[in-house]
């Protein structure tokens, strides 16, 4: 999955970037918080694994 598909899915949701690392950006909705790989293409697995754990 394309890194910036799986950006819109946690925005649409809430989620905001709240900071950038050196290999992730990391995302907060509230309490809530998401580490994104800075890569162009997300493995497979763990795009849905991601997705899955915040019911998208």
């Amino acid at each position: 999955m394309k890194r910036r598909d799986l950006v819109k899915k946690l925005e649409a949701v809430g989620f905001q970037l709240v900071r950038n690392g050196s290999r992730h950006d990391v995302y907060k909705r509230g309490s809530d918080e998401e580490q994104i790989p800075r890569h162009k293409e997300i493995n497979e697995q763990l795009a849905k694994s991601i997705l899955k754990k915040w019911n998208i």
